[in-house]
């Protein structure tokens, strides 16, 4: 079967919507023609040239990154830094390029759910989950129609509240409406007030979808003028947000779970604060430059806080309150590439899918 880019970027944006990527990011198709055929797709944490190179190399003609090789605007495209050779090589290979960003590290099966599962902790949940990205539509249905509205509402992507699905408040009442002259009433007749037994149907849905949802709602609805409300929610979507904390399953003294930490992600060294004598039981994450959720880490109880890009003032911060370790931008969001192949072989099994062996990171330690 053949597929173009536009069916994976579909496919990855269904999984991590690009309304979840944060507003200075540029989580999108940067290079390339979304009506171009698929060959292979190589899947890496960062995009430079040597990447490009590589998948010239293996027959790939679509890269999937982690992080924007585009991220700040090109007023000019002469190869005098390594963004724009890299994208003048790109375009000249005819090698598309797609980032998923802070779109991916926002979901909760995410960059930061691959870290949770390489060190194995129990009873992960989103550090700082988002708000006022929910909305409720409310709508009235004559209740011989009510299933199949809300089966529609249901199939649009509403209803959805963690793992469970086809969630909604449905309760009985009586609806009136007069049809005048130039009315087409699916019930009741022109000139009459008529009274319906209705049922007020109500959801929940991410506010991303809602132009989806409101066309389901038309589609199926009998009557000529649907009545619905629409409300924005404050709530926190606990299935979206930025970092995670989840429990060791069993604790540990702070030494060993340095040592454990560097053998599960692969770590030459690990920066962290001094440690406080105490055991390591719940951890506290956010893969990238995550120093923003300190406090939170904090308030959730952990013992820990892994991240990185952590400045020298802000160590201080930890306050002896837990231990802030610092173990790398690159080292934290590794296996992140991983995490993308696996999202497009879910769909994709026919498509050559290939990790990047380019090693990208800036850093290097002596």
């Amino acid at each position: 079967m053949v597929y173009l880019i536009s069916d994976l970027i579909s496919h990855l944006e269904t999984v991590a919507p690009p309304a979840y990527q944060e507003s200075y990011d540029n989580a999108r198709l940067l290079v390339g023609n979304p009506k171009a055929e698929v060959t292979g797709v190589l899947c890496t944490l960062d995009v430079t040239e040597a990447v490009v190179d590589e998948a010239i190399r293996i027959g790939c003609n679509l890269i999937v990154a982690h992080h924007p090789i585009i991220f700040k605007g090109l007023k000019s495209l002469t190869g005098k830094t390594y963004v724009e050779r890299t994208v003048i090589k790109a375009i000249r290979a005819d090698v598309a390029i797609y980032a998923i960003h802070t779109n991916l590290d926002h979901v909760s099966h995410g960059v930061n759910a691959k870290i949770v599962e390489k060190l194995g902790l129990l009873k992960p949940r989103v550090l700082v989950p988002k708000k006022d990205i929910l909305t409720k539509l409310v709508t009235f249905v004559p209740i011989k129609d009510s299933q199949t509205v809300a089966n529609a509402l249901f199939a649009a992507g509403a209803g959805t509240i963690g793992e469970y699905k086809n969630c909604s408040f449905q309760v009985v009442g009586k609806g009136t409406f007069f049809p005048m002259d130039n009315a087409q009433p699916h019930l009741g007749q022109v000139g009459k007030l008529h009274e319906e037994e209705e049922l007020r149907l109500e959801v929940m849905f991410p506010t991303y979808i809602q132009g989806k949802i409101i066309a389901a709602l038309k589609n199926v609805h009998p009557y000529e003028e649907v009545a619905y409300y629409l409300h924005p929610l404050a709530n926190e979507n606990q299935e979206v947000g930025a970092g995670m904390v989840g429990e060791l399953q069993s604790d540990m003294e702070e030494a060993e779970f340095l040592s454990y930490l560097k053998e599960r992600m692969q770590l030459q060294v690990v920066k962290h604060t001094p440690l406080l004598g105490k055991r390591i039981q719940k951890v506290a994450l956010c893969g990238g430059a995550g120093i923003f959720l300190l406090e939170a880490a904090k308030r959730s109880g952990a013992d820990v806080f892994i991240t990185a890009d952590v400045k020298y003032h802000e160590f201080f911060d930890a306050d002896n309150q837990l231990i802030l370790a610092d173990i790398g931008h690159y080292e934290s969001e590794f296996f992140t590439k991983e995490l993308i192949l696996d999202i497009l072989s879910q769909k994709f099994s026919n498509i050559a899918l290939y990790l990047s062996n380019v090693v990208t990171n800036p850093i290097s330690y002596q």
